[in-house]
């Protein structure tokens, strides 16, 4: 069976957003996953290396994978909302995905400032499977979102991270609800850097949601 790849232009808060939907490359999806991307204004796009290889292995490990342009990015309409527009972005396009599969269980992964929108939007969400946080940048420091979380938390970060260090992940990490993990992928920076392979297995390695 081929591989089915669709884009798409999903309609957002202020606009169209540009998405890209594919389903696994063998058998049917078993889980719908929403994959943000990292900050717009830094040049962040679904196309991010770091996104593609999330996207990627979630397939691999057999969900459907929805990602997506915040507004203002490539064909996405509108402008950068500070955020706060990107989360409602985000719900748009989870909302989305979420029809298209009634029923599939579904999740949500994200690259840096996407892992700070996923995070906010699975913590209030109590429908979400499990949340990907895949270098959550730790020098953002309002996390109060975090404090109740009883979501599955799954956070993949580099061991030279220089936006979300280890020592000051691991502190976050000690104050959050179980059921939680933290992966570290030995990588060069933040982008995983001549490990995006291993990283790559990483997420393949992560399997289906345990609620399964």
């Amino acid at each position: 069976m081929a591989r089915r790849i669709e884009t798409h232009m999903i309609a957002g808060p202020v606009g169209n957003l540009e998405a890209l939907l594919e389903e696994p490359e063998h058998d049917e999806p078993r889980e719908a996953i929403l994959v943000c991307h990292p900050h717009p204004q830094f040049g962040g796009t679904m196309h991010n290396k770091v996104v593609y290889r999330i996207a990627r292995g979630l397939r691999k490990s057999g969900a459907v994978v929805l990602r997506f342009n915040y507004r203002g990015v490539n064909l996405s309409e509108g402008q950068y909302g500070h955020g706060a527009g990107e989360t409602e972005d985000a719900k748009a396009a989870l909302a989305w995905l979420r029809d298209r599969y009634p029923e599939l269980p579904y999740s949500l992964a994200g690259f840096s400032f996407g892992s700070r929108i996923v995070l906010q939007i699975a913590c209030r969400d109590p429908g979400v499977r499990r949340v990907i946080a895949v270098g959550f940048p730790t020098t953002y420091k309002n996390r109060d979102y975090l404090k109740d979380c009883r979501t599955e938390k799954v956070f993949i970060q580099s061991t030279r991270d220089e936006h979300g260090p280890v020592a000051d992940l691991e502190q976050v990490f000690s104050t959050l609800h179980e059921p939680k993990r933290m992966l570290l992928v030995e990588a060069e920076d933040h982008f995983f850097k001549g490990a995006l392979d291993e990283f790559e297995r990483t997420i393949v390695g992560l399997g289906l949601s345990r609620a399964y």
